[in-house]
């Protein structure tokens, strides 16, 4: 017997391969011979990075870079074991969770950071750079992270603009002469999981910037701004990205890489299910595992379980799905390639029971699980 154990993160309870080693724990008690494949798995967002660097046996890079404010952040990325593919999560120097409530706008908040950790995988001789596009406090386009690339955004008085969305409508001109030479050297993919344009009412301003701090006044200020931004790509650059979809994602920087990096939009689950060779494993395998913390009608649209489910479906592997919760509508995934589903949750507890017993849990459904296919097939 060949399992595969793919599951996402159990959010603030379990990475993705502390699940992957709770579900062996439980399977190897009942099928101890059993030939089990680990494959961590995420969808392009939080957890990503540490999801990659397990399933390949990477590392993890720590760097002090510019952080949302403008002020130093501790940061990291992931160097996957081929030693030539870094995976980025822009948030984690460019994140939301990096700036307090009340210090929330848009209007200065900057991507540099995230600018700075592309520079420090290049440093690293790196050919591949996966980028997560994702919970952002920014809304510059990308504009910081290009100018730390090199790239010059200049006013009319010749000198760089400043920092942040509300800099964009002082752009006169782009200059690329001094963008860092090694980027057209490397293969840029972006993870987005969102179809929003650049600008206009399903823009990154309108639909992301007020969690971010932006009253309407603002979003409109910053629309605006982003309407300029993109028509100096055009005009500079000869890139077009303000309607192209996933261009708002992660306050425009979508948009950014696009332009300046010349990447490629994917969805993150299909860029882990590449990274870490998933279909390979899956081929020849009996039984496939997955889960995350909610199963819901949402997760059909390229969530972890359902990316892991097509994969194995596309060799007729029985899909088995984990989760913490178990939602309305969470049976429309039958639909979609996931045969069976649990709850790891055993009764009534409370979330920070749940979220504290995640591993026990995981362990005892697995167990009960196999149970379950042995006495099926002793019956049989």
């Amino acid at each position: 017997m060949k399992v595969i154990i793919a599951p996402d993160s159990f959010k603030e309870s379990l990475s993705a391969l502390e699940a992957c080693h709770a579900i062996e724990k439980g399977w190897r008690k009942v099928f101890p011979d059993a030939e089990v494949v680990k494959v961590p798995m995420a969808d392009g967002g939080e957890g990503t990075v540490q999801s990659l660097v397990d399933a390949t046996g990477g590392r993890l890079i720590h760097c002090e870079v510019t952080g949302p404010l403008g002020t130093p952040v501790k940061a990291f990325y992931g160097m996957l074991g081929d030693g030539k593919t870094a995976i980025i999560e822009m948030a984690a120097a460019s994140g939301l969770a990096l700036v307090p409530q009340e210090l929330r706008n848009p209007l200065v908040t900057t991507t540099r950071g995230t600018g700075e950790l592309i520079v420090s995988a290049l440093n690293e001789g790196v050919s591949t750079i996966i980028l997560g596009l994702g919970g952002s406090a920014t809304n510059d386009g990308g504009a910081g992270m290009a100018q730390a690339l090199g790239v010059r955004l200049l006013a009319e008085d010749g000198f760089d603009i400043g920092q942040g969305g509300g800099e964009l409508q002082r752009i006169a001109r782009i200059d690329m002469s001094e963008a860092d030479p090694r980027l057209k050297q490397v293969t840029f993919v972006a993870a987005c999981d969102v179809d929003n344009p650049l600008t206009g009412e399903r823009g990154a301003s309108a639909v992301f910037g007020p969690q971010k701090g932006a009253g309407a006044d603002m979003v409109r200020q910053l629309d605006d701004n982003l309407v300029h931004y993109a028509a100096m790509i055009k005009e500079y650059l000869g890139s077009d990205v303000e309607q192209i979809p996933g261009a708002g994602a992660a306050g425009g920087l979508g948009a950014g890489v696009l332009a300046f990096l010349g990447a490629e939009l994917k969805r993150g689950v299909d860029i882990v299910i590449e990274a870490t060779g998933l279909a390979s494993q899956v081929r020849d395998a009996d039984l496939v595992i997955t889960g995350e913390g909610r199963i819901d009608s949402q997760t059909i649209y390229g969530k972890t379980p359902m990316g892991v489910a097509k994969t194995a479906k596309l060799y007729g592997v029985p899909v088995i799905g984990l989760a913490g919760t178990l939602s309305d509508g969470h049976e429309v995934v039958h639909e979609h390639g996931i045969d069976m589903v649990f709850t790891i949750v055993p009764g009534v507890c409370s979330l920070d029971d749940a979220m504290r017993q995640a591993a026990g849990n995981m362990e005892q459904t697995a167990r009960n699980i196999a149970m379950a296919l042995k006495c099926g097939s002793n019956l049989a």
